[in-house]
C-alpha cells in the first residue's frame, strides 16, 4: 500500500485499473509553472515537490507524485483558467502533433526516484464550431491541454505514439517500473511503514 499525492480522479482510476492498494493525500506543494523550465524538467520538479510534501507528513510510507503538461512549440499548457483559454489552446493543437509529458516521483525511505514519459498526440484539423461545442461541454476545464483523450475529445485524435495512460494522466508502465527500482512493492500490504 502507498500514498498517491494527487486528487486527480483520472490518476485514481488508472491505479485502480491495475489493482494496486493506495490511499490519497492531496499535496499542498507550490507548483512551478511557465516556460522557464523545459517541459520534461518542469513536470519532474512538480512531481518531486508533490511527493516530498506528502512524504514529510508520512515519512514511513511510499509516496507517488505526478504532474502532467502538454507542450507545443516550446510552450507548456496546463489546465485552462477559463473558457477562452481552453478555446485558444485547442485552436493551437488543431491539425498538429503536440507532446504530453508526465513526471513521476516516488519518495520512499528518504530517497527520491524520478522519471518522465512523453507521448506524441496528433490532432485532426478542428473547425471553430467543433472547438466551441467541445469547450461548452465543460470537459476541458480541469484537464492539462484542455482535453480528455478518454472523453469526447477522442473524436479529434488522429493517433498517438507512446503511452495512452500517460495522456490520461499517469504512465502506468513507468510507475510500476520506477516502483520496482525504488523498492516499493505495489501489490503487498505491509501494514505500518509499508517496508518490503
Amino acid at each position: 500500500m502507498f500514498i498517491l499525492a494527487s486528487g486527480s480522479p483520472r490518476r485514481k482510476e488508472l491505479l485502480q485499473q491495475i489493482n494496486v492498494r493506495f490511499d490519497i493525500r492531496i499535496s499542498t506543494a507550490e507548483e512551478f509553472s511557465g516556460d522557464e523550465f523545459a517541459p520534461t524538467e518542469l513536470v519532474v520538479k512538480n512531481a518531486a515537490a508533490k511527493a516530498k510534501a506528502v512524504a514529510r507528513l508520512y515519512p514511513n510510507q511510499a509516496v507517488l507524485g505526478a504532474d502532467t503538461v502538454v507542450a507545443l512549440d516550446g510552450h507548456t499548457y496546463g489546465k485552462p483558467n477559463n473558457r477562452e483559454e481552453a478555446v485558444q489552446m485547442l485552436k493551437k493543437f488543431s491539425g498538429r502533433t503536440h507532446q504530453v509529458h508526465t513526471g513521476i516521483a516516488w519518495m520512499y525511505n528518504g530517497h527520491l526516484f524520478t522519471d518522465v514519459v512523453t507521448t506524441d498526440v496528433e490532432f485532426a484539423l478542428m473547425a471553430d464550431t467543433e472547438i466551441e461545442r467541445y469547450v461548452d461541454s465543460g470537459e476541458p476545464m480541469d484537464k492539462a491541454g484542455a482535453y480528455a483523450i478518454q472523453g469526447s475529445a477522442a473524436e479529434f485524435i488522429v493517433g498517438i505514439h507512446g503511452s495512452y495512460s500517460n495522456v490520461v494522466g499517469l504512465p502506468l508502465n513507468a510507475v510500476v517500473r520506477l516502483a520496482r527500482k525504488a523498492g516499493v512493492n505495489l501489490y503487498g500490504d505491509y501494514g505500518e511503514g509499508f517496508a518490503p
